[in-house]
């Protein structure tokens, strides 16, 4: 974890509004960043071991962004955390900026996975946690934060029902859940992870001690998912 300092003061919580609002234009989808804002800070601020000089450490804790559309919270958090400076976010979206409407990890320090189409980011997350167990990296954390309206996509399932048939420990799962998918589930999304093996919890996904809680609970042999409930989105 890392302080960052806009003049003399450190970037806090309160800021991310203002660092987000400094990106414009078409195309923001913006109740998709916004849903993601709390879990995202919570994260980066308590929970992953990455930092801009660590963001190439084979030993860090590696964060992949599934839900990439709408991605300025994103942004706004890495700029919090030194990962970006704040000159760049005016440009967001513009033909020269290294900041797209989905990012890119070619471009974006500290991205580890360039987004697109909706379910690649979690077969993606149980691919690195495997790698990184066959390499006997046995302690970098895998986070992945997906939207509700991604788990329509089949892709997602084959990894849910992957993860929690191998035990992939070090895999987390973050579920931004604003009442956009298409396809209702028995029992709701926590229900489907826990079907495979996975330790679940859900949680009011603006609650930041809640979403610690859940974030941090142990879960020994089993990968671990956190369904955040937020404002539905019309």
């Amino acid at each position: 974890m890392t302080t960052a300092t806009t003049g003399r003061r450190p970037y806090g919580f309160a800021d991310l509004p203002a660092l987000m609002a400094l990106m414009t234009g078409d195309e923001k989808h913006g109740p998709a960043a916004t849903s993601t804002l709390d879990a995202l800070w919570v994260l980066y601020d308590r929970v992953l071991r990455v930092a801009p000089d660590t963001a190439d450490d084979p030993a860090r804790d590696r964060f992949l962004l599934s839900k990439g559309h709408g991605p300025m919270a994103y942004y706004a958090v890495l700029t919090a955390k030194g990962f970006l400076d704040e000159a760049v976010l005016p440009g967001f979206g513009g033909y020269h900026s290294p900041l797209g409407h989905h990012p890119d990890r070619l471009l974006v320090p500290g991205a580890e996975i360039a987004s697109g189409s909706l379910g690649h980011g979690l077969p993606l997350a149980a691919g690195t946690a495997l790698g990184l167990r066959a390499q006997g990296l046995t302690d970098p954390a895998v986070w992945v934060l997906v939207g509700d309206a991604e788990l329509d996509e089949g892709s997602n399932h084959e990894a849910i029902a992957f993860a929690g048939a191998v035990g992939l420990d070090r895999l987390h799962t973050v579920v931004i859940d604003n009442s956009s998918a298409t396809h209702g589930r028995r029992g709701g999304i926590e229900a489907r992870f826990a079907a495979e093996g996975w330790s679940t919890a859900t949680v009011d996904g603006r609650d930041h001690e809640a979403l610690h809680a859940a974030f941090t609970a142990p879960h020994p042999g089993r990968p671990h998912a956190v369904v955040a409930r937020v404002e539905p989105k019309y």
